[in-house]
Formats: structure tokens, C-alpha cells, sequence
């Protein structure tokens, strides 16, 4: 076995015309990420990798997202779509860089794992030329045939090309392939485009290296992991398989589910000890929840960090820049945005918290608003510890309330209210005896003239 430590990994990421989106294909979401980003967190990296990402012509975003997903990515552009060899060759700079294997992926495919990866790898070890990967279709049919004997890959056998005994076949071509890197740009450079479209196809390697004495394998995984996406409905389908892994693993972790098909998670939701989800919570990108916390039914979170013991909903929407502290309380039809709630804060019902920084163990009565926009900017709320805000208080920002303050309910509160002082907004109250009697007998009239 030989040692081999330096590794390319040249990752196609391909368009897509039939997802019927302005979006490129690879950036549309699985799991809260892209496609793409799946692709490039399972791909190796470290010491001894480097990352080639091929792109098509005035495909900026893709190449802004591998950067932002993997800042050792190099991007290369293919101007004309020739086939999978020739969108490869786009990145010949980096595979002519010799290192010792040759990865080759494609950013459609966001199941597969990382130790896929490097299952495929161990053969190079061995002295195999070239790896493919491939799966046992349930149906095969459009597949390339990957065609073995006595343990060494022969061919791959597109369907149009297929003998009728070759189409019985049902472990198929995935198209990831793992080369020895210091032959594959000889072995690439051999493909030629003698096919009817004049293309240069990657299945063309494998008669290749057998033409020249070298050793071509297959290895199996499963045909989930290699789903590629190219239409919306293989979109949901990739999103319903990766749902059930993440749903599976959280419980493995000790998260509670009571109906695990209804919650949806996000690739990096991080979980604590003992958090229960009850049904239709939907859980987005960049969020954390601490040891205990219970969040209810029908909420929506998305880059929000959940301290420990905290209980959220239902009907609760936490969204991006929410932090809660330990043992606070976020209750039903309650939205924050960009809001700091620190240790023991109740907001229990019916308010909106945004751009606000609430501190320990404040009291946010039923309609509080922070009024945060003027139409033209944003403005910050400040509640000090223990404060106590009184429903339907509307606190108009730029404000702050001390700590210990007592807002009365149905103010709306435009000036800074000290530590441990009373605000109280109120137009006085005016009584008319009898005039509920005399409104009645006018608007009956009016009614009856109609």
C-alpha cells in the first residue's frame, strides 16, 4: 500500500435548465444550504487539498458561494458545455499540479458523505488507476451500466449503447470517479469527441486505462447518496431523504421528536441534552438550542441561539440575530428580529421584539412593540434588568428603559424612562353619561332612512 497524502479535488458545478429558476441550479436549498455547499463540506479538505470548482460562463454566484462555503476553493470557468471530461480539463491548471489522487465530484449531488469520499480513494492506495462510484438502481433504466468481471470495472455502458443482456445490469454509473493523480491529466487529455454531439464524456476513461494495462474498480454506495438534482420535484426528494438522516440523528443525540415527520431541520442546527420539539416546527439555518429547551408547536426559527431551559411558542417566529438567554420565555404569536433577551425574560404573548436588548428577567406584557423603523432606518430598544412593560406599550426607538422601570399598559413611550421610574403615556379618560344610548338611537335612524 502506498502512501499518499496530496489530493485535488475537482468539483464541477454544472447549470441546469429544467429546475425553471433564475437561480443556478446548485444554489438552490437542501436542508437550508446549497446544493453546492452540501457537495463542498463532504469533499476533503486540509493539509495536502486543494479544491477546484468549475463553473459555467457569468456564473459569479456559484463562485462566490464555494469561496464563502470553502476559502481554499479555486474557480475555474468552462465557456462551452462539452461534456463532463471537457468541463474537468476547464480546471487543468490545478490537476496538472500532480497531486497524488485525482477527485472528481459534482455539485448536484448533495447526499453524499464524506466517507464516500474516501471509501473511493482506498483503492488509488492499492495501485487502481481509476475508481467509480456506483449504485444498485432500483430502476436502471437511462443509467450507464457499469460492467465488471473477476472484481475489475470493463466498461461503462451507456443505455443507447447497451447489449440487451448489459441492460439487465442494475449497478449503474454515478459519475463521481476518483483518479491516480499523477496519470489522470494523460488519461483526460486521451477522451476524445468521436461521440455524435462531439463531446468529451468522463465514462470514456475507463477504456482508457485498461488500454493501457492499468487497473479500473468500482465501489458501491447506496442510490440515495447519489441522487443528482436536475428538476424541483428531485429537489424535494433530496430534501425528504436528507430530513429523515437529520431526524434521525438528532434522536440518536437524545433530542426529543413527538412526530419527527413533521419537523423540519436545517444541516447545522446544533442541539443540547433533553430538547424536546413538539409537531410543525420548522428550525432554519444557523441555529442553536441549549439543554432543556421545549420549543411548541407551529414555530419558526432561523439564526437564533436558544439557551438553556428556554421554552418558545407555539405559534413563536425567532428570526435572524435572536439570542435567548437560560430560562426564557418566548410564547405564542410572539416575533423577534436582532434581539439580545437576556436570563429569565418573558415575552409570553402577542408582541413583536426587534433590534432590542432586554435585559435579565424583564417582563414584556401582551402587545408590547418596539418600534423599531421610521420608515427610513433602524432603531435599537434598551430595557434594563427586571424592567417591567405593561400591555399594548408601544416603545418608539431610539429608547431606553431603566432597569427596574414600570411602563403602564396602553403607552406609547417616546422618551428614555429612568431605572426604577413609572412611565405612564395615557390621554385622560373621558366618560359621557348616557352616550352610548344616544349614539345607538342616531345610527339607528340613519339606518333606517337607507
Amino acid at each position: 500500500m502506498t502512501a499518499r497524502s496530496s489530493l485535488t479535488v475537482v468539483l464541477a458545478a454544472g447549470e441546469g435548465t429544467r429546475m425553471r429558476s433564475s437561480l443556478p441550479k446548485v444554489l438552490h436549498p437542501v436542508a437550508g444550504q446549497s446544493l453546492l455547499s452540501h457537495v463542498l463540506r463532504a469533499a476533503p479538505h486540509g493539509t495536502g487539498a486543494s479544491l477546484a470548482v468549475v463553473v459555467g460562463p457569468d456564473h459569479q454566484a456559484v463562485a462566490d458561494e464555494s469561496r464563502r462555503v470553502r476559502s481554499d476553493a479555486s474557480t475555474f470557468v468552462q465557456r462551452e458545455r462539452l461534456g463532463t471530461a471537457h468541463a474537468v480539463l476547464a480546471a487543468r491548471e490545478a490537476i496538472a499540479a500532480g497531486a497524488d489522487d485525482l477527485l472528481i465530484a459534482f455539485g448536484d449531488t448533495p447526499l453524499i458523505s464524506a466517507e464516500t469520499f474516501e471509501r473511493l480513494r482506498a483503492p488509488l492506495k492499492n495501485g487502481a488507476a481509476l475508481a467509480v462510484l456506483g449504485f444498485r438502481a432500483a430502476d436502471p433504466t437511462g443509467y450507464g451500466r457499469l460492467v465488471v468481471e473477476n472484481g475489475r470495472l470493463v466498461a461503462i455502458r451507456e443505455q443507447a449503447d447497451a447489449s440487451a443482456e448489459e441492460r439487465k445490469i442494475t449497478l449503474c454509473n454515478a459519475g463521481v470517479m476518483a483518479f491516480d493523480g499523477r496519470q489522470a491529466l494523460g488519461i483526460l487529455d486521451e477522451i476524445g469527441n468521436a461521440n455524435a454531439k462531439g463531446e468529451y464524456y468522463l465514462t470514456d476513461a475507463v477504456a482508457i486505462v485498461r488500454e493501457k494495462g492499468l487497473e479500473a474498480v468500482v465501489i458501491e454506495t447506496s442510490e440515495d447518496e447519489v441522487r443528482g438534482i436536475n428538476t424541483k420535484a428531485q429537489l424535494a426528494e433530496a430534501e425528504a431523504v436528507l430530513q429523515a438522516r437529520l431526524r434521525k440523528a438528532a434522536m440518536e443525540a437524545g433530542v426529543t421528536l413527538i412526530a419527527p415527520e413533521t419537523v423540519y431541520l436545517a444541516a447545522d442546527t446544533k442541539f443540547g441534552r433533553d430538547v424536546t420539539i413538539e409537531p410543525f416546527v420548522v428550525i432554519g439555518p444557523g441555529v442553536s438550542i441549549g439543554d432543556g429547551a421545549v420549543i411548541h408547536s407551529f414555530s419558526h426559527i432561523v439564526e437564533a441561539m436558544i439557551g438553556n431551559k428556554v421554552l418558545i411558542g407555539p405559534y413563536a417566529r425567532l428570526r435572524p440575530g435572536t439570542s435567548l438567554g437560560d430560562g426564557s420565555r418566548i410564547g405564542n404569536f410572539v416575533e423577534t428580529k436582532a434581539a439580545i433577551l437576556e436570563e429569565g425574560v418573558k415575552v409570553n404573548h402577542l408582541s413583536y421584539v426587534g433590534d432590542a436588548h432586554v435585559g435579565a428577567n424583564s417582563n414584556l406584557g401582551a402587545g408590547t412593540i418596539t418600534c423599531n423603523y421610521d420608515g427610513f432606518l433602524k432603531h435599537k430598544t434598551l430595557i434594563g434588568k427586571g424592567a417591567f412593560i405593561g400591555t399594548n406599550s408601544s416603545l418608539v426607538a431610539p429608547v431606553k428603559i431603566g432597569a427596574g422601570a414600570y411602563i403602564g399598559s396602553g403607552s406609547v413611550i417616546t422618551k428614555d424612562v429612568p431605572d426604577d421610574a413609572m412611565a405612564v403615556e395615557r390621554s385622560p379618560q373621558s366618560v359621557r353619561e348616557g352616550g352610548a344610548a344616544r349614539y345607538r338611537e342616531i345610527k339607528m335612524k340613519a339606518k333606517a332612512t337607507k
